[in-house]
C-alpha cells in the first residue's frame, strides 16, 4: 500500500470521502506517515469506533496534534474506569445547566467588545476569540492577573489554530502552551494553599478534586486548558455561523424574531455544514471485528467526522446549507459528530457539546439582534486543506454598533 501523506495535504477534509467513494464502501484503507490506518464513516462506524472502550487514543495521534490538544494525565488520554471517573468530573461542570453562567457571561464580553469596536474594522474570528477567552477565564475562577497573562500570550488561539501545521509554527504553540501550563500549575498551587475562587469554579474544583490524594497540579494544570481551549475554539464555529448568515441573509432576517428553535437548528447546521477537525483516530484496544473486517489489538484506525457529518446516505443533500433537516428530528448521537461520536459519560465524545451550542446559540442571537455591522468586500472563500478551517480573511466586518 502506498504512502498518501502528499495526498492527504493536497486534498484535506475530502482526502476520506473521496477513499471511501472509490471503495465504495463505508471502510477504506491508506498509509499515513509510513502508517497503515484503516478510515471510517457512518452512524455504525461512530458506534463501533466510540463505544465499548474499543479504541484507546493512547499514541494514536501525530505528536504535533497530540502536545496541543491533550497531554499525558489528560481524561482524553485516560482509559476504562480512571476516564469514567475524570468525565465525571467534566460533566459536573459542564453539563445541566451547570455552565449556565458561563453564556451569561460571553454574552456580556461580546457585548461589550462589539462597543469597544463601535465604528471600525475588526476580524470576526478575533472578536469571538477575545470574548470566549474573557469569559471562560472569569468562569472558571483565574485571577484576573492570570488571565490577563492567557490574553496576552494568545496561547489557547494558537493551540487550535496551530493544531494541524508542523515545524515552527506548530513548535510555538507547544511553546506558548507548556508556558501556560506552568502558568496554570502555579494557579492550582496557590489556590490550594489560599483558596480565593469562587466556590464550585472549575478551579475551585479541580484545586480540590481528588481530595487527600489531590492531582499533581501539573495534571490538574493540563484539565483547566481541557476546560478553557473548547471554549475558545467555540470562535471558530460562530464565525462560520456568521459567514452562513452572510451568505444566506434569508436566516438573518428569520433569526432576528425567531423562537429558540430555529436558533438551535442553526447551530447544529452551522456545526454539520462547516467542516472542523476531520477525524478522531484511535488503535485497537483488543483484537476486533467489525462489519467483517478484522482489526488486531493495536491497528490505527480514523473517525472521520467531516464524512460522516456529509454522508449522503444519512444527509438528503448534504452538500446543501438547511437548518430546516433539524426541524422536529429527533439527533442520533453518532450521526451529527463534529465533535465525536458515543456518549459524553462513558466515551469519548466532548462533554461540552452542550456548552457549544448554548454560547452558538447566545452568539448568532447577539449578530442577529443587537450587534449590527457591514461586511467590506474581502475573500471569503474557505480552504479544505487547512486544519481547523476558516474563511480566509477570519470575517472583517466594520462599523460595528450595538443597539440596546
Amino acid at each position: 500500500m502506498r504512502d498518501e501523506t502528499l495526498a492527504f495535504v493536497r486534498e484535506g477534509y475530502l482526502f476520506g470521502t473521496r477513499r471511501f467513494e472509490r471503495a465504495g464502501a463505508d471502510v477504506a484503507t491508506t498509509r499515513l506517515e509510513g502508517v497503515p490506518l484503516t478510515l471510517l464513516r457512518g452512524a455504525d462506524a461512530a458506534r463501533f469506533f466510540s463505544e465499548g472502550g474499543r479504541f484507546t487514543r493512547a499514541g494514536a495521534m501525530p505528536a504535533s496534534v497530540q502536545h496541543l490538544l491533550q497531554d499525558e494525565g489528560s481524561v482524553q488520554a485516560l482509559e476504562g474506569a480512571a476516564h469514567r471517573q475524570r468525565k465525571a468530573l467534566f460533566l459536573g461542570l459542564l453539563t445541566d445547566g451547570a455552565a449556565g453562567g458561563l453564556v451569561e457571561v460571553f454574552e456580556r464580553e461580546l457585548t461589550a467588545a462589539a462597543r469597544a469596536c463601535a465604528g471600525g474594522e475588526v476580524r470576526l474570528i478575533d472578536l469571538f476569540s477575545l470574548s470566549l477567552l474573557r469569559a471562560v477565564c472569569a468562569w472558571t475562577g483565574l485571577p484576573e492577573r492570570v488571565a490577563a497573562e492567557l490574553e496576552r500570550s494568545g496561547a489557547l488561539q494558537r493551540m487550535i489554530a496551530a493544531a494541524g501545521t508542523v515545524g515552527p509554527v506548530n513548535w510555538f504553540a507547544r511553546l506558548r502552551r507548556r508556558d501556560a501550563e506552568r502558568l496554570l500549575a502555579e494557579t492550582v498551587a496557590r489556590e490550594r494553599h489560599a483558596p480565593s475562587a469562587p466556590p464550585g469554579s472549575p478551579l475551585a474544583v479541580l484545586a480540590a478534586y481528588g481530595e487527600p490524594d489531590p492531582l499533581p497540579p501539573e495534571i490538574a494544570a493540563v484539565e483547566l486548558l481541557n476546560i478553557l481551549r473548547p471554549v475558545v475554539a467555540v470562535a471558530w464555529f460562530l464565525t462560520f455561523a456568521a459567514l452562513a448568515l452572510q451568505r444566506r441573509p434569508a436566516w438573518r432576517g428569520r433569526l432576528g424574531s425567531a423562537q429558540s428553535d430555529d436558533v438551535r437548528r442553526f447551530s447544529n447546521e452551522v456545526r454539520r455544514f462547516y467542516p472542523f477537525f476531520p477525524f478522531v483516530a484511535g488503535r485497537a484496544a483488543r483484537d476486533l471485528e467489525w462489519d467483517g473486517r478484522r482489526f488486531p489489538a493495536g491497528a490505527r484506525v480514523a473517525l472521520d467526522l467531516y464524512a460522516t457529518d456529509h454522508h449522503p446516505a444519512l444527509w438528503e443533500a448534504p452538500g446543501r446549507f438547511d437548518p430546516e433537516r433539524f426541524g422536529g428530528r429527533a439527533i442520533e448521537p453518532n450521526t451529527l459528530i463534529p465533535q465525536g461520536g458515543g456518549h459524553y459519560a462513558d466515551d469519548h465524545r466532548c462533554p461540552g457539546e452542550p456548552v457549544t451550542l448554548d454560547l452558538m446559540d447566545a452568539g448568532v442571537r447577539l449578530l442577529t439582534r443587537r450587534i449590527h455591522y457591514a461586511v467590506p468586500e474581502q475573500d471569503l472563500r474557505v480552504s479544505l486543506r487547512r486544519f481547523p478551517t476558516l474563511p480566509r480573511s477570519g470575517l472583517v466586518v466594520g462599523r460595528l454598533a450595538v443597539h440596546d
